[in-house]
């Protein structure tokens, strides 16, 4: 009978070999003389920047969902509105009173607010009308074929947006709660900035050896793990940074508390956005006007009343020119105010004043004389909203967007794989040590702490939330203390009794 050997032991599973150590991000922090300023100020920011993405990323994740869906809004809107936007040209077009006249008849409630012209030969005459009983900033406009004066349909607009642009414009805005809402897109919007310029720090300063900007710029490969997902975390974020910190900034410009402050700071520093005045009687200002520069009338006679062909007529001799919104005037004492509307590259947006008795053009405002931060404010929120440069633009925010996904995705995914797997373990990685904070050379910290603190007036749903989860992570502290006060009693208590 032969001897056999006993079969050696299955090797043991392997918990994750590249967890099973404590990465140095989440040593605990050393004294605040233990290294220089990045190693005492990294731990601080990791924990910042994981606590942010943890807490913040579903308001990021829904802002950057619903702002995704808003991008394909103008080809839904050119389909869904056809027989309103478009007319097949026949004939001289209807005087422009004709067309209000019909619009009128359509909306017979309606208090008339502006008439615009559109810049195609195909395009229909909208005539918007106030209406009592709609929401704030909604109007009821009727679309009129600019060739016979029928009306091709009415719709309820926000704006110059059309029902498919707003219901989505509305949801990425303030999810359709009201003003309410509006403070979630602001909370994105507040925290978006953080993350990426702090992820960037992370991302720049960590360690790489050989290849180090190939490892910068493209995503590893290999086998599935946290490394490769910090990989594809750090290089997508920082091919999109750039994007990122845009969309976070002009979204701040019209949000409803920091926006607020940025308009005063913008104000201040001479950046305000101007417009023509509609009151008669104050003078003229020239900017390229004939009238204003030579203090005489257009070549309107004085005895002639101008009505809306008349007042197109005449700002296009001041060079206006593509979509026009003609505001007739409200009274006796205000003028006809005509805008240019081109919202794409290059923007068109001069305006001019015209006197109703006498077609005198009494103010006008050219875009190049924009003060630069009021042209800077309007080229980034039509950039935002995809207008700017058309269909690159929407792609351009698809992109974006999709890649804000893709990093949420990628740093819940992160926390997943950091989670302890042997038994009794938590369901949640690991957080980053506390008390970062006292690695921070003093010399860093005393400044950090006061520019924190006026980010935090001026933006307060930056401050609010970064309140909140100082206090939480205080509340958390002293409840674990608490329980490691009364452990330590009752491990003693035996031993005392012992004795």
């Amino acid at each position: 009978m032969t001897e056999t050997t006993p079969a050696a032991p299955p090797p043991l599973r392997q918990h994750r070999t590249e967890e099973a150590t404590p990465p140095e991000d989440f040593a605990t922090p050393t004294p605040r003389n233990g290294g220089g300023t990045w190693s005492g100020l990294r731990p601080l920011l990791l924990r910042l920047h994981f606590y942010a993405g943890v807490l913040i990323g579903p308001f990021l994740l829904v802002a950057a969902v619903t702002g995704l869906l808003y991008t394909a809004t103008p080809q839904i809107e050119s389909v869904v509105y056809r027989h309103e936007l478009k007319v097949t040209p026949h004939g001289e077009p209807k005087p422009l009173a004709v067309q209000v006249e019909s619009a009128r008849e359509a909306i017979p409630s309606g208090q008339l607010v502006s008439v615009t012209k559109g810049a195609g030969d195909s395009d229909t005459t909208r005539v918007t009308f106030n209406v009592k009983g709609l929401p704030g900033g909604y109007t009821q406009t009727a679309f009129v074929n600019p060739y016979d004066a029928e009306v091709r349909g009415t719709l309820r607009t926000f704006g110059e947006w059309l029902p498919v642009r707003a219901w989505f414009d509305s949801l990425h805005r303030t999810l359709h709660l009201g003003e309410f809402g509006r403070n979630y897109s602001e909370i994105a919007a507040s925290w978006l900035w953080v993350e990426v310029l702090g992820g960037l720090a992370l991302w720049l300063a960590a360690p790489r050896g050989r290849e180090r900007l190939r490892k910068l710029f493209v995503p590893r490969r290999g086998p599935k793990g946290r490394k490769r997902t910090l990989s594809w975390h750090g290089a997508v974020g920082l091919w999109v940074s750039a994007g990122f910190l845009a969309l976070s900034a002009t979204g701040l410009t019209w949000s409803a508390h920091a926006g607020v402050n940025i308009g005063k700071i913008q104000d201040s520093l001479g950046g305000a956005t101007p417009s023509v005045s509609s009151a008669l009687g104050h003078g003229t200002r020239g900017s390229g006007s004939a009238g204003a520069d030579s203090g005489q009338p257009s070549s309107v006679p004085s005895t002639t009343q101008v009505d809306l062909d008349e007042a197109v007529r005449i700002a296009r001799s001041e060079g206006l020119r593509g979509k026009l919104v003609i505001s007739p005037p409200a009274d006796n004492r205000s003028a006809y105010i005509v805008k240019e509307n081109t919202r794409h590259w290059p923007e068109q947006q001069d305006s001019v004043a015209i006197d109703p008795a006498t077609g005198k053009v009494m103010d006008k405002l050219v875009f190049d004389d924009f003060p630069v931060l009021a042209k800077l404010t309007r080229w980034g929120i039509d950039a935002h909203m995809g207008l700017l440069f058309g269909l690159a633009n929407q792609i351009a925010l698809a992109v974006i967007a999709l890649a804000l996904i893709g990093m949420l995705f990628w740093g819940y995914r992160m926390w997943w794989l950091r989670r302890p797997t042997r038994a009794g373990g938590t369901r949640f990685g690991r957080p980053p040590a506390r008390g970062a904070w006292r690695r921070v050379p003093g010399r860093v910290m005393a400044p950090l702490a006061v520019v924190t603190a006026l980010l935090a007036y001026y933006l307060p749903l930056f401050g609010l939330p970064l309140a909140c989860f100082l206090l939480g992570d205080l509340a958390v502290a002293q409840v674990r203390r608490r329980r490691r006060t009364r452990t330590e009693a009752r491990a003693e208590t035996p031993k005392e009794m012992a004795r």
